[in-house]
């Protein structure tokens, strides 16, 4: 009766996702996923006995997508068949979402590459036990759904538990990270230089300030890139381990140049997404590629055919406008964001506060908007929370007749494409929900 509901369930998705498609001009990501799980609960036991080789989960607080999208493009480059929740739906309905569509009775895959929700990660591997879990970082985010790192970090660690064959691919930089899976054989992945080929950046921001894992004592640093990620130590020993994937990055204004130092040999790429998160999120993907055993120069044509996910860095030409799409959702996140942003381009900042997003939007506090003082336009504020948004920059340094709020966000982007000469720039920063209701955009037609 089970196996009978799975292949019911398979056919439910097909059929619902093409009606959705039809009405609604959307792949939906994650309600196909809600009415599979109906229909057959257990639908993500049955997947197991789909894939040929490994399954990669990818977790953490910022990075989940681009880095899985990375290993995807990866895995796909060296000819190998993926199935992988490239939209970003990561808890479990979205996981389902992705599987059904692709899941044939007859047809085998080689790799799942699935994103989770940190939150999430222990239900999924109820389910389904992966082979190797890569963790990008643990930043704060969303305190009113998960709480501060350390409960994090224990969903995780009860998620490793479950699953005791699994390899971990660990960032050596973050010290919440490193911690975790401390029985476990762990590879671990990290720069050992940084450098800014750019415009010299000064934080506004307060450091985020991390405890030693072990005696919870405060860390100190012999180098510090940005949060809590460094070369970190302790008194008691802790420190930033040997990593076996460790580079030097030059983050130039549009790409970067990444060298990976490794026992096999050292490896130069370039990668043309911007900032020094997307640099780790790169060299999370390559360190896994390596480890798994590609060429180095298919993992370099990977990174170079590598299309950005909707919003995550996504460049794209819309009625003559360059517009360039930033998620952002996070203090930290945002920061290493808004450190990239083209002051002369006009800006959209649209937060809303629904429940993927968080309802607490006191994180606006602690991201660094005073990047944006010297910007040469006008800045438009839209979505949710538009006028919180815009006493945050007031307070950023901002003269609030710079400021525009239009609080339907099609609207503000209608006004943009409309009002803007052909030859202007957009950056728009959105958050989860509000990048959602992007993609459905009449706009984008």
């Amino acid at each position: 009766m089970g196996k009978i509901k799975f292949y019911l369930s398979i056919l439910a998705a097909k059929v619902l996702s093409l009606l959705i498609i039809t009405i609604n001009r959307s792949s939906g990501t994650s309600f196909v996923g809600l009415v599979v799980l109906k229909i057959c609960p257990d639908f993500l036991s049955y997947c197991s006995k789909y894939v040929k080789k490994e399954i990669i989960t990818v977790t953490g607080t910022n990075g989940k997508t681009t880095t899985a999208g990375l290993i995807s493009s990866i895995l796909e480059g060296n000819g190998q068949k993926v199935i992988h929740n490239e939209k970003g739906a990561n808890m479990l309905t979205g996981v389902a979402n992705a599987l059904s569509l692709e899941i044939m009775p007859f047809k085998r895959f080689d790799y799942y590459v699935l994103e989770s929700d940190e939150a999430y990660l222990t239900n999924l591997y109820d389910f389904l036990p992966s082979d190797y879990l890569l963790i990008t970082n643990l930043f704060r985010d969303q305190l009113d759904r998960y709480g501060e790192l350390d409960t994090t970090a224990k969903k995780i660690q009860e998620a490793i538990d479950k699953n005791p064959k699994l390899k971990l691919i660990l960032n050596g930089d973050d010290p919440m990270v490193t911690n975790l899976g401390t029985d476990r054989d762990k590879i671990f992945f990290g720069f050992d230089k940084v450098e800014i080929i750019s415009n010299s950046i000064v934080s506004h921001a307060p450091i985020e300030n991390v405890n030693c894992p072990v005696c919870k004592e405060a860390l100190k640093y012999a180098e510090r890139f940005f949060a809590q990620q460094g070369h970190y130590y302790c008194d008691c020993g802790y420190r930033r381990p040997q990593c076996e994937y460790s580079g030097d990055v030059k983050i130039f204004d549009d790409y970067s140049i990444i060298k990976v130092y490794t026992l096999k040999g050292d490896f130069e790429f370039k990668f043309g997404l911007i900032g020094l998160y997307n640099a780790y999120n790169a060299l999370a993907a390559i360190s896994l590629g390596l480890e798994l055993g590609y060429d180095e120069n298919k993992i370099q044509a990977a990174l170079n055919s590598y299309q950005a996910i909707f919003g995550r860095a996504e460049k794209l030409t819309l009625r003559g406008h360059q517009v360039l799409i930033q998620l952002i959702k996070n203090p930290t996140g945002a920061s290493e964001v808004l450190k990239t942003v083209d002051l002369t381009s006009n800006i959209l900042i649209i937060i809303n506060d629904n429940y993927a997003d968080g309802r607490d939007v006191s994180w606006l506090w602690d991201a660094d908007f005073e990047f944006l003082k010297d910007i040469k336009n006008k800045i438009t504020v839209s979505g949710d929370r538009a006028k919180d948004m815009a006493v945050r920059l007031k307070y950023a340094g901002i003269e609030p007749s710079k400021i525009s709020i239009i609080p339907q966000i099609d609207d503000a982007i209608e006004y943009l494409l409309n009002s803007l000469d052909i030859n202007e720039k957009i950056t728009i920063l959105p958050t989860y929900t509000a990048l959602l209701k992007m993609q459905r955009g009449k706009w984008r037609e």
